[in-house]
């Protein structure tokens, strides 16, 4: 199902209207290129053009449309007239130099470097006679016979070839396309030298000539630089019935290309379609163009600081859409599909997969922005990304902190319309038993784990996005009394360097009965201090509290103690909300 989604993906890319649109037809990759070799039509070096570009602190080269590259394991295998500079020529990687020079194995570095520059030149050599008739592939090999590396040496880019071992390719000086996308090249890269069927495809259901190994997915955070891969087989423990490597699993060349290039691009630097959620690489597609498919990384990940408000406005839109039944683009019954991914070892894991109409995954994400939607203060963003979510459970805040399998599973429950997983609720108590008060964003996810739970069981009411005086649960009201317990020792002492929550909400939250008796006899020594008018309200407030609460709990169970978090947040909020008309759940607005 998920590769032939993905397969679908690409032939609809390739329908597109705009060749800047398409995907790379069969044969061909997309790959970054850092360095251009220039030769005029004799093979005489011209020019090494450096396509790089900073981007922050790294300098990035141009991205190409090449012949595709060999799945490379530990034996010399060249790429089709690019390739990095130990291929191309013959040069030693610094780093692998030292290393063999540690290993007493120098002698066996320079033997492997020859045959590389010979696997290169002889993959050229083994075109198809009319791509060897090409002007270009003359070129190169007249260069790669005549090349004078002193000549090499002498270039400003020398040092950081020697130091990178970057990707390099050929051109011809004047033209603006590469040696590699000459028609004849191309050509020669679509054609498969085996004809004759040997399997029947997965995806296509079709006799198919059956890709052995598969090419590597790249951009799956976590996993290998260098790919990993989906579908792939590597012990004997794994093979069925006899059957090794792509037997296993039937993929003809064709779907094998298009499911691998489709993935590629999902998964690319500069891709629209893709967010990172704690370890998962999540992207998604839908099988026509469709507003939702570029909406999600403005929903889910954190705005850029040159537009803060991208999240809000995305917001907007997706509860137009869900509203109207409508998108700008597409229909509200295309399919949609998400899919995580993961590292494991020298595979990719697949964290969760989700397909449901446009429209039915705008409600589910709706729902979840509607859960966590919780009052807030004038500095706090109206949006919360997932993100600033998970961080906000990190240890120090950092995202190294998060749970590695969090995120997943928080983005399933979201997809799918489910509860969230019980340990979102459980760090986000531990995390302010730890620092002593709940947040924003903390508060934000007790209430919408809280709620969905209550969905499930409907046995409580369901909490509000503010105040809600008419909420009498034990733990709920408890939260409440200890908000204004503070309330009143802040107001009654403002200079105070640390107040009765960065003392006692630890215990306040988890076993109530052993300090609420304290902080109420310390709590009339606090009113004495209030002017008589503000100390009735006060009064008046936490009377009408205590008025719900039969008894102080022995111990609040880890619900509960989100329940505590939520009345504490609730009421905080509301002693610093202004409103047009006073109430007693708001004593500071009559002052």
């Amino acid at each position: 199902m998920i590769l032939q989604a993905l397969k679908d993906y690409y032939d609809r890319r390739q329908r597109a209207s705009s060749p800047q649109d398409r995907l790379p037809a069969f044969g061909l990759e997309e790959k970054e290129i850092p360095f251009v070799i220039e030769i005029d039509a004799e093979g005489r070096l011209v020019n090494l053009a450096d396509t790089r570009t900073v981007e922050g602190k790294k300098k990035i080269g141009q991205r190409f449309l090449v012949p595709q590259g060999i799945k490379k394991t530990s034996g010399v295998a060249a790429n089709l007239l690019w390739d990095t500079a130990e291929y191309v020529l013959g040069v030693p990687d610094e780093k692998k130099l030292d290393e063999n020079r540690r290993k007493n194995k120098e002698a066996d570095y320079h033997q492997r470097l020859s045959e590389m520059r010979a696997a290169f030149r002889g993959r050229i050599a083994d075109l198809p006679a009319p791509a060897q008739e090409d002007i270009g592939v003359r070129a190169v090999l007249a260069f790669l016979d005549n090349m004078d590396i002193k000549q090499l040496e002498t270039l400003p880019a020398w040092p950081d070839i020697l130091a990178t071992n970057p990707q390099m390719t050929f051109r011809l000086h004047g033209d603006m396309e590469l040696v590699c996308q000459h028609p004849a090249i191309v050509d020669a890269t679509a054609q498969t030298t085996e004809e004759i069927p040997d399997g029947i495809c997965l995806v296509s259901g079709n006799p198919m000539v059956i890709e052995r190994l598969h090419p590597a997915i790249k951009g799956v955070w976590g996993a290998q630089t260098s790919g990993a891969n989906i579908v792939s087989f590597n012990l004997d423990a794994f093979n069925s019935y006899g059957k090794s490597r792509g037997a296993n699993a039937p993929m003809g060349k064709p779907a094998t290309f298009a499911y691998t290039t489709a993935l590629n691009h999902l998964l690319a630097r500069d891709s629209r379609q893709r967010i990172q959620v704690g370890d998962a690489s999540t992207v998604f597609w839908a099988e026509q163009a469709n507003d939702l498919e570029t909406a999600l990384p403005d929903l889910f990940g954190e705005p850029p600081k040159d537009d803060p408000s991208r999240g809000t406005d995305a917001l907007k839109v997706l509860y137009r859409a869900v509203q109207s039944g409508k998108f700008t683009n597409g229909s509200a019954t295309d399919r949609f599909h998400v899919l995580g991914l993961a590292p494991n070892a020298a595979r990719i894991a697949i964290r969760f997969w989700e397909t449901a109409s446009a429209l039915d995954l705008a409600k589910r994400i709706a729902c979840h922005f509607d859960d966590i939607k919780i009052a807030r203060a004038p500095h706090d963003p109206e949006h919360l990304s997932l993100f600033r979510l998970l961080t906000s459970l990190a240890v120090q805040g950092k995202a190294d902190n998060i749970p590695p399998n969090l995120g997943g599973e928080v983005m399933r429950a979201i997809l799918e319309g489910l509860t969230y997983p019980a340990v979102l609720l459980n760090l986000a108590v531990q995390r302010n038993r730890a620092e002593q008060k709940p947040n924003y964003a903390r508060a934000a996810i007790i209430k919408a784990s809280l709620n969905r739970l209550i969905r499930r069981t409907h046995n409580e009411k369901e909490f509000m996005v503010m105040l809600d005086p008419t909420n009498t649960h034990p733990a709920y009201l408890l939260g409440r009394l200890f908000a204004t317990l503070e309330k009143i020792q802040e107001e009654a002492s403002p200079s105070l360097n640390a107040t009765v929550r960065d003392r006692y909400y630890g215990a306040a939250s988890s076993t109530p009965v052993a300090v609420f008796t304290t902080l109420l006899r310390l709590h009339n020594h606090h009113l004495g201090k209030l002017s008589k008018g503000r100390a009735v309200q006060m009064e008046r407030l936490v009377g009408e509290i205590m008025g719900g609460l039969d008894d102080f709990p022995r111990i609040l169970a880890l619900p509960d103690q989100g329940r505590f978090a939520l009345g504490y947040y609730h009421q905080r909020q509301a002693f610093f909300t202004k409103s047009d008309t006073p109430t007693t759940n708001n004593p500071e607005e009559s002052k």
